[in-house]
């Protein structure tokens, strides 16, 4: 399902507030009949904010488009949200980028 929905956001979403987006997981419930699709933006705030409003928009599309592709009894209502996995994976980073910068100086 989150390679079905990558490549309908991809190639098929024609909203232009979606701009870079990556799925990078999706939750489905034991019966299937709901999804949570979490997505990552690439860009500034408004972008962000502009993007996951136009996936939101798209939600019937891309439900339509999954029920094509994937044989399911029922196709599982779509809820799109937010990870910021990453940009905390890329914040500590920078923290510990900081941390071992500032230990290299105390050394010297």
């Amino acid at each position: 399902m989150k390679k079905e929905v990558a490549q309908i956001i991809r190639d098929e979403v024609k909203d232009p507030r979606v701009g870079f987006v990556t799925v990078t997981a999706v939750e489905v419930s034991k019966d299937l009949r709901h999804a949570k699709i979490y997505v990552s933006v690439y860009g500034s705030e408004q972008e962000k904010k502009n993007s996951l409003e136009g996936l939101q928009k798209a939600t019937s599309f891309v439900r339509r488009e999954l029920g094509r592709r994937i044989k399911l009894r029922h196709v599982p209502e779509i809820e799109f949200r937010f990870d910021q996995s990453i940009e905390h994976g890329a914040h500590i980073a920078k923290l510990l980028s900081e941390v071992s910068t500032k230990e290299a100086r105390d050394d010297d």
